[in-house]
């Protein structure tokens, strides 16, 4: 799906001052666009952010789709242009355009029980898709939110942790790889979460998170028996344009910018063992 951006063109990049950057970690930085007009998007989209003299990377929407006027994303430190993008702060200018790609289905998930899991960052992409689903609490059944980080100090977003942990409507269970002296929570693969959440083959579940870590968390929801074509996952692999015309980020017959981010697991899950796909 692909929409005008603040700029009135999906193809040309607007420029957008950063109202709010925000250091998630050292190397994680989530910047906020006040925009009166309102950005609208839907959870599970991506925009182009284009850092001036230096180039353009694809990255996920992590703001609330109910709050239009702030456009937020949240950004690691990967490569040369999100490298670039460290340096900046309140009053810099990005380019963005977009929004771009597939949601989330949480039409599609009404009545059901939704299970959120996360890897490390794939709980930005993931986050509206949470912030949603817990406006419209009444149109679901059970949620559950899994997310699991390599160490206590690479949580993203804390505040909203600290608010979803103190909601009775929801359940959030937090695991790291890697535990801290002062650490009193779970530690190992998130994957081990699944021992204590309910599932059902009619469950709505959305996985973020590197490759691996959805390949095993779908292997292990297979085992439990919820099928693939329960599962939804966030591919955000070698996405350059935007537009599907530099092939960069074919997945098979595929381009991730058009036909994706989103994908249900049981179309992609032959092309995500093969490598260089």
């Amino acid at each position: 799906m692909m929409r005008p951006g603040p700029g009135g063109s999906a193809y040309v990049p607007a420029p957008m001052v950063i109202a709010r950057a925000e250091h998630e970690l050292p190397s994680v930085l989530t910047f906020t666009f006040d925009v009166p007009g309102g950005f609208h998007f839907h959870p599970g989209q991506f925009n182009m952010l284009y850092a001036i003299g230096v180039g353009e990377v694809a990255i996920s929407i992590s703001g609330d789709c109910a709050e239009p006027e702030r456009l937020v994303h949240t950004v690691r430190a990967v490569g040369t242009v999100t490298r670039a993008m460290q340096s900046l702060g309140e009053g810099s200018v990005l380019g963005v355009r977009g929004p771009y790609g597939s949601a989330w289905p949480l039409d599609d998930a009404r009545g059901r029980d939704v299970v959120f899991i996360a890897g490390g960052l794939g709980l930005a992409p993931l986050r509206p898709a949470i912030l949603r689903v817990l406006r419209r609490r009444a149109e679901y059944g059970r949620v559950a939110i899994l997310y699991g980080a390599r160490s206590p100090e690479e949580l993203l977003f804390r505040e909203d942790l600290a608010r979803w942990r103190g909601r009775l409507d929801c359940r959030l269970d937090v695991i790291v790889d890697r535990a801290s002296l002062d650490w009193l929570g779970r530690v190992g693969v998130v994957t081990k979460l699944l021992d204590d959440t309910p599932l059902d083959p009619d469950d709505a579940v959305f996985v973020c998170g590197p490759e691996v870590m959805m390949r095993f968390v779908a292997r292990e929801l297979a085992r439990r028996g919820v099928p693939g074509d329960a599962v939804w996952i966030s591919m955000e692999r070698s996405m350059r344009c935007g537009l599907g015309l530099c092939g960069h980020c074919q997945l098979g017959g595929s381009f991730v910018c058009k036909d994706g981010p989103i994908f249900r697991f049981d179309r992609v899950a032959p092309l995500l063992s093969v490598g260089e796909v």
